[in-house]
């Protein structure tokens, strides 16, 4: 039995690499290699047909013309003979050059979100209102997915989602509309997300352009506030602490008129923005502002729940600022507080956490503390591929610097070799 006459009497290899990349039906499939072609190829006119893929996913496949396979290598970072299709007899594929990380990574972005921009005119169809409630609930179980998965599992699956999303808001109006572009914000930010937690920051940062323009559209002040502290984030993860300040500052500059959600929001980002400027003064004023408005967050709004989701929310700011302002014992000790609180489902979270609670325990000069909270951290870095916590754990090893000759630094070593190699 070859590869692709497995248990569907199908190519079953390529089938698992399409559901894999978050592509549900083979049309979206042939819409995203296309994509990935078109920039492989620098050809323009560059397609790949939805009955040529429904072939390619048949018990006979045949074998893909040379600027096809390019196509498919671009989109999943294998060649054909390794995604199901029989090489003809004799067969030997030309020597490739290698393709640097972050070309590769570039061409499976735009693969990605290429369904999110399809252009053209969208037919005209009835839009039933009751749709915006059956993706806010949809969001609500892929926020906890992400607690659970990390990020690479979901991009594709929500983004397709943002995409329908956006082809619905083209023909809705009246308040079907409005409501669609609240939810589509949150879809577009969470994909942002993602794309932050794995490490792609130029997909991040488009991602949350697609949620401030979809803000502005709206003309909705409180989404507004909301696409900015977004942008705000990227910037922290970028190291622009005045570049957060700058964000968060035009956030609040009509709070008068922002629900006390939006306004948390901004002021505990702007806090980070302030840890990285070193102005611990600013960090406390501002999280202590913000906790004095955690009792009146009572709107219905579809996204930044994470102030209600998160147990001890203001608090985990505090103590990540307190890190990175280097205050390594009361940064611990905000840390055992706020871990007795996480819930089993938020475990890339209890990660996060973890991770950070080793580096300022390693901070405040307790080298065998930071090894043993650490090697939970790594368990769950290598489970759920989290970029992010494959970085905290980063900077865990720059704190243990004194001791990496020491036989407490070999121990790390060991521990965190599982997430190296999974790195």
């Amino acid at each position: 039995m070859t590869l692709h006459t497995a248990s569907t009497g199908g190519n079953d290899v390529l089938r698992t690499a399409r559901l894999k990349r978050g592509w549900r039906s083979g049309e979206a499939a042939a819409k995203g290699v296309s994509a990935a072609g078109r920039e492989a190829l620098d050809d323009p006119y560059f397609e790949v047909s939805p009955r040529t893929w429904r072939r390619w996913e048949s018990p006979r496949p045949g074998w893909p013309r040379e600027d096809y396979a390019l196509a498919l290598h671009a989109a999943f970072g294998a060649w054909p003979e390794d995604l199901g299709f029989e090489a003809p007899e004799g067969w030997q594929r030309a020597e490739q050059p290698p393709m640097p990380d972050d070309d590769m990574k570039r061409r499976a972005f735009v693969s990605v979100t290429a369904a999110a921009l399809t252009a053209g005119p969208t037919p005209s169809r009835h839009v039933d209102p009751a749709l915006i409630a059956y993706f806010q609930e949809q969001l609500e179980g892929h926020y906890r997915a992400d607690m659970l998965l990390g990020p690479h599992d979901l991009i594709g699956t929500v983004s397709e989602q943002y995409a329908l999303i956006d082809r619905l808001i083209r023909v809705a109006g009246g308040e079907t509309r409005r409501g669609l572009l609240r939810v589509g914000a949150a879809y577009a930010a969470l994909v942002g997300w993602l794309y932050q937690d794995a490490g792609d920051m130029g997909g991040a940062s488009f991602w949350r352009g697609i949620t401030q323009e979809i803000a502005m559209r709206s003309r909705d002040p409180h989404l507004i506030g909301y696409s900015l502290v977004n942008q705000a984030q990227v910037r922290t993860d970028l190291h622009d602490g005045r570049g957060v300040i700058d964000l968060c500052e035009t956030a609040l500059e009509n709070r008068q008129v922002l629900v006390p959600k939006i306004r948390i929001m901004a002021m505990q980002q702007q806090a980070h923005g302030a840890s990285l400027t070193g102005d611990r003064p600013a960090v406390d004023q501002l999280i202590d502002e913000a906790d004095g408005l955690l009792d009146r967050v009572d709107d219905d709004l579809p996204w930044g729940n994470a102030c209600r989701r998160t147990p001890n929310y203001l608090e985990v700011q505090r103590a990540t600022c307190y890190g990175r302002l280097g205050l390594g014992r009361e940064a611990r000790d905000l840390w055992t507080q706020v871990l007795a609180d996480v819930p089993e489902t938020a475990r890339r979270d209890r990660g996060v956490y973890l991770a950070r609670q080793a580096t300022a325990a390693a901070a405040a000069s307790d080298p065998e503390q930071a090894v043993e909270i650490a090697r939970e951290a790594a368990q769950i870095a290598v489970d759920t591929r989290s970029v992010r916590m494959r970085k905290e754990l980063g900077a865990l090893q720059r704190v243990m610097r004194p001791w990496q000759d020491a036989p407490i630094g070999q121990d790390l070593v060991e521990v965190l070799a599982p997430v190296d190699e999974r790195g």
